[in-house]
Protein backbone atom coordinates (compact mmCIF):
# COMPACT_ATOMS: atom_id res chain seq x y z
CA UNK A 1 0.00 0.00 0.00
CA UNK A 2 1.49 3.69 -1.34
CA UNK A 3 1.89 5.67 2.03
CA UNK A 4 -0.11 8.91 1.03
CA UNK A 5 0.95 11.17 4.17
CA UNK A 6 -0.82 12.85 6.82
CA UNK A 7 -3.27 15.18 4.34
CA UNK A 8 -4.55 11.95 2.75
CA UNK A 9 -4.86 10.34 5.45
CA UNK A 10 -6.74 12.49 7.50
CA UNK A 11 -9.09 12.75 4.09
CA UNK A 12 -9.54 9.55 4.05
CA UNK A 13 -10.83 9.62 8.00
CA UNK A 14 -13.67 12.07 6.75
CA UNK A 15 -11.47 15.32 8.07
CA UNK A 16 -12.92 18.16 5.84
CA UNK A 17 -10.38 19.12 2.48
CA UNK A 18 -9.95 22.40 3.64
CA UNK A 19 -6.70 23.78 2.29
CA UNK A 20 -4.50 25.95 4.60
CA UNK A 21 -2.83 29.08 2.57
CA UNK A 22 -0.37 29.47 5.44
CA UNK A 23 2.86 27.73 3.11
CA UNK A 24 5.29 29.30 6.25
CA UNK A 25 3.55 26.16 8.55
CA UNK A 26 3.49 23.94 5.64
CA UNK A 27 6.64 20.99 5.26
CA UNK A 28 8.32 20.68 2.06
CA UNK A 29 7.53 18.10 0.36
CA UNK A 30 9.28 14.74 0.94
CA UNK A 31 10.69 12.28 -1.50
CA UNK A 32 8.06 9.54 -0.88
CA UNK A 33 5.37 12.27 -1.72
CA UNK A 34 3.37 11.50 -4.97
CA UNK A 35 3.88 14.11 -7.95
CA UNK A 36 0.41 14.93 -7.73
CA UNK A 37 1.02 16.19 -3.59
CA UNK A 38 4.09 17.92 -4.19
CA UNK A 39 2.54 19.84 -7.75
CA UNK A 40 -0.34 20.97 -5.10
CA UNK A 41 3.08 22.35 -2.72
CA UNK A 42 4.72 24.08 -5.54
CA UNK A 43 1.22 25.82 -6.99
CA UNK A 44 0.46 27.02 -3.07
CA UNK A 45 4.52 28.25 -2.48
CA UNK A 46 3.69 30.03 -6.17
CA UNK A 47 0.36 31.30 -4.84
CA UNK A 48 2.19 32.94 -1.71
CA UNK A 49 4.94 34.52 -3.73
CA UNK A 50 2.06 36.65 -6.13
CA UNK A 51 0.35 37.48 -3.13
CA UNK A 52 3.74 38.85 -1.79
CA UNK A 53 4.02 40.91 -5.11
CA UNK A 54 1.12 42.20 -5.80
CA UNK A 55 1.05 43.58 -1.77
CA UNK A 56 4.57 45.54 -2.62
CA UNK A 57 2.96 46.72 -5.71
CA UNK A 58 -0.23 48.10 -3.97
CA UNK A 59 2.41 49.78 -1.06
CA UNK A 60 3.93 51.72 -3.67
CA UNK A 61 1.11 53.44 -5.25
CA UNK A 62 0.59 54.52 -2.19
CA UNK A 63 3.85 56.54 -2.14
CA UNK A 64 4.34 59.84 -3.29
CA UNK A 65 5.27 61.08 -6.24
CA UNK A 66 9.04 61.34 -6.88
CA UNK A 67 10.21 64.93 -7.16
CA UNK A 68 12.80 64.10 -10.24
CA UNK A 69 9.69 62.44 -12.30
CA UNK A 70 7.49 65.46 -11.63
CA UNK A 71 10.14 67.88 -12.57
CA UNK A 72 11.66 66.31 -15.59
CA UNK A 73 7.94 64.48 -17.03
CA UNK A 74 4.57 66.60 -15.60
CA UNK A 75 3.31 69.16 -17.45
CA UNK A 76 2.87 71.25 -14.14
CA UNK A 77 6.72 71.53 -14.06
CA UNK A 78 7.01 72.13 -17.51
CA UNK A 79 4.88 76.12 -16.57
CA UNK A 80 8.29 76.00 -14.24
CA UNK A 81 10.53 75.52 -16.75
CA UNK A 82 9.11 78.00 -18.96
CA UNK A 83 9.73 80.35 -16.20
CA UNK A 84 13.51 79.40 -15.93
CA UNK A 85 13.74 79.58 -19.53
CA UNK A 86 12.49 83.14 -19.98
CA UNK A 87 14.59 84.32 -17.20
CA UNK A 88 17.53 82.76 -18.65
CA UNK A 89 17.25 83.39 -22.14
CA UNK A 90 16.55 86.96 -21.41
CA UNK A 91 19.93 87.64 -19.05
CA UNK A 92 21.90 85.78 -22.21
CA UNK A 93 19.95 87.89 -24.95
CA UNK A 94 20.30 91.13 -22.89
CA UNK A 95 23.92 90.65 -22.55
CA UNK A 96 24.53 89.97 -26.64
CA UNK A 97 23.11 92.69 -27.48
CA UNK A 98 24.82 94.96 -25.19
CA UNK A 99 27.81 93.55 -27.12
CA UNK A 100 26.77 94.32 -30.51
CA UNK A 101 24.21 97.26 -30.46
CA UNK A 102 24.19 98.62 -26.88
CA UNK A 103 26.98 100.13 -24.30
CA UNK A 104 29.19 97.58 -24.37
CA UNK A 105 29.84 97.29 -28.41
CA UNK A 106 32.55 99.89 -28.72
CA UNK A 107 34.80 97.00 -26.40
CA UNK A 108 33.37 93.92 -27.89
CA UNK A 109 31.77 94.00 -31.59
CA UNK A 110 33.27 97.20 -32.76
CA UNK A 111 36.17 97.62 -30.66
CA UNK A 112 38.80 95.05 -31.89
CA UNK A 113 37.87 92.44 -29.06
CA UNK A 114 39.07 95.06 -26.72
CA UNK A 115 37.75 94.01 -23.70
CA UNK A 116 38.00 90.14 -24.14
CA UNK A 117 42.15 91.04 -24.64
CA UNK A 118 41.83 92.83 -21.33
CA UNK A 119 39.67 89.95 -19.76
CA UNK A 120 42.54 87.17 -20.60
CA UNK A 121 45.52 89.47 -19.66
CA UNK A 122 43.51 90.05 -16.31
CA UNK A 123 43.50 86.08 -15.50
CA UNK A 124 46.91 85.72 -16.75
CA UNK A 125 48.37 87.93 -14.42
CA UNK A 126 46.18 87.16 -11.70
CA UNK A 127 47.53 83.87 -11.87
CA UNK A 128 50.99 84.61 -12.18
CA UNK A 129 50.72 86.90 -9.26
CA UNK A 130 48.19 84.36 -7.16
CA UNK A 131 45.99 86.72 -6.67
CA UNK A 132 42.78 85.28 -8.50
CA UNK A 133 42.66 84.95 -12.08
CA UNK A 134 43.20 81.73 -13.85
CA UNK A 135 43.00 78.34 -11.14
CA UNK A 136 45.14 76.28 -13.40
CA UNK A 137 47.62 77.11 -15.22
CA UNK A 138 47.25 75.43 -18.55
CA UNK A 139 43.95 77.52 -18.38
CA UNK A 140 45.87 80.54 -18.48
CA UNK A 141 48.70 79.05 -21.23
CA UNK A 142 45.73 78.79 -23.28
CA UNK A 143 44.38 82.64 -22.38
CA UNK A 144 48.10 84.09 -23.09
CA UNK A 145 48.54 82.26 -26.10
CA UNK A 146 45.05 81.78 -27.96
CA UNK A 147 42.56 84.48 -26.52
CA UNK A 148 45.06 87.09 -26.37
CA UNK A 149 46.29 87.18 -29.65
CA UNK A 150 42.69 86.29 -31.20
CA UNK A 151 40.90 88.60 -29.71
CA UNK A 152 39.08 90.38 -31.87
CA UNK A 153 36.72 87.42 -33.61
CA UNK A 154 36.42 85.70 -30.69
CA UNK A 155 34.33 88.69 -29.25
CA UNK A 156 32.05 88.79 -32.14
CA UNK A 157 31.86 84.92 -31.84
CA UNK A 158 30.85 85.62 -28.09
CA UNK A 159 28.45 88.70 -28.53
CA UNK A 160 26.59 86.36 -31.20
CA UNK A 161 26.50 83.43 -28.81
CA UNK A 162 25.28 85.21 -26.18
CA UNK A 163 22.62 86.81 -28.43
CA UNK A 164 21.52 83.15 -30.08
CA UNK A 165 21.70 81.33 -26.88
CA UNK A 166 19.30 83.73 -24.94
CA UNK A 167 16.70 83.80 -28.15
CA UNK A 168 17.12 79.94 -28.03
CA UNK A 169 15.96 79.77 -24.67
CA UNK A 170 13.27 82.22 -24.95
CA UNK A 171 11.53 80.56 -27.42
CA UNK A 172 12.34 76.98 -26.81
CA UNK A 173 14.38 76.10 -29.57
CA UNK A 174 16.47 73.47 -29.21
CA UNK A 175 16.71 74.18 -25.23
CA UNK A 176 18.65 71.75 -24.09
CA UNK A 177 21.88 72.18 -26.92
CA UNK A 178 21.45 75.93 -26.15
CA UNK A 179 21.73 75.77 -22.12
CA UNK A 180 24.34 73.17 -22.88
CA UNK A 181 26.12 76.07 -24.69
CA UNK A 182 25.55 78.93 -21.74
CA UNK A 183 26.75 75.97 -19.69
CA UNK A 184 30.38 76.13 -21.48
CA UNK A 185 30.29 79.76 -21.44
CA UNK A 186 29.87 80.51 -17.44
CA UNK A 187 32.62 77.62 -16.95
CA UNK A 188 35.12 80.13 -19.35
CA UNK A 189 34.07 82.84 -17.43
CA UNK A 190 34.72 81.06 -13.85
CA UNK A 191 37.95 79.14 -14.98
CA UNK A 192 39.13 82.63 -16.06
CA UNK A 193 38.65 83.85 -11.80
CA UNK A 194 35.30 85.86 -12.95
CA UNK A 195 32.30 84.38 -10.36
CA UNK A 196 29.08 87.03 -10.63
CA UNK A 197 26.11 85.42 -11.95
CA UNK A 198 28.38 82.68 -13.58
CA UNK A 199 27.25 80.17 -10.93
CA UNK A 200 23.58 80.97 -10.73
CA UNK A 201 23.59 81.01 -14.54
CA UNK A 202 25.73 77.51 -14.47
CA UNK A 203 22.97 75.86 -12.15
CA UNK A 204 20.16 76.52 -14.27
CA UNK A 205 21.98 75.96 -17.57
CA UNK A 206 22.79 72.17 -15.89
CA UNK A 207 18.96 71.64 -14.66
CA UNK A 208 17.36 72.65 -18.04
CA UNK A 209 19.34 70.23 -19.71
CA UNK A 210 18.59 67.40 -17.96
CA UNK A 211 15.06 68.39 -18.37
CA UNK A 212 15.64 69.68 -21.89
CA UNK A 213 12.22 67.51 -23.11
CA UNK A 214 10.02 69.15 -20.47
CA UNK A 215 12.09 72.55 -20.34
CA UNK A 216 10.43 72.64 -24.25
CA UNK A 217 6.99 71.60 -24.13
CA UNK A 218 5.76 75.38 -24.09
CA UNK A 219 8.27 76.45 -27.17
CA UNK A 220 9.21 75.64 -30.70
CA UNK A 221 11.03 71.99 -29.79
CA UNK A 222 7.26 70.62 -29.30
CA UNK A 223 7.07 71.42 -32.69
CA UNK A 224 10.72 70.86 -34.30
CA UNK A 225 11.62 67.73 -32.72
CA UNK A 226 8.19 65.62 -32.93
CA UNK A 227 10.18 62.55 -33.74
CA UNK A 228 12.49 62.78 -30.77
CA UNK A 229 9.55 63.74 -28.27
CA UNK A 230 8.73 61.97 -25.36
CA UNK A 231 5.08 63.07 -24.05
CA UNK A 232 3.56 63.07 -21.08
CA UNK A 233 3.31 59.84 -19.98
CA UNK A 234 -0.21 60.64 -17.88
CA UNK A 235 -2.14 63.77 -17.76
CA UNK A 236 -0.44 65.35 -15.29
CA UNK A 237 0.31 65.25 -11.69
CA UNK A 238 -3.38 64.67 -10.97
CA UNK A 239 -3.22 61.46 -13.37
CA UNK A 240 -0.16 60.19 -11.59
CA UNK A 241 -1.84 60.18 -8.49
CA UNK A 242 -4.77 58.31 -9.75
CA UNK A 243 -2.64 55.60 -11.39
CA UNK A 244 -0.81 55.58 -8.14
CA UNK A 245 -4.15 54.59 -5.85
CA UNK A 246 -5.72 52.79 -8.41
CA UNK A 247 -3.31 50.89 -10.30
CA UNK A 248 -4.77 52.30 -13.53
CA UNK A 249 -3.13 54.16 -16.16
CA UNK A 250 -4.93 57.22 -18.25
CA UNK A 251 -5.28 57.58 -21.69
CA UNK A 252 -1.25 59.07 -22.70
CA UNK A 253 -1.69 62.48 -24.17
CA UNK A 254 0.49 63.82 -27.09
Amino acid sequence: MVPMGPRVAAQSAGASPEIDNRDEARPPPQVGQPAASQRLHARRATNGQRGAAESSSADSRGHTLRISEWLYRSREASLLWLVVRLWLGYQWANAGYQKIWGSEHSAFWFGGGAAVKGFATAAVLGSASGNGGASYGWWAAFLHNFVVSNASWIAKLLSAGELLIGVALVLGLFTGAAAFAGLLLNLTYMFSGSAGVNPMYALLSVLLVLAWRNAGWIGLDRLVLQNAWTPHRFDGLFGRVAHRRTGVVPAVQP
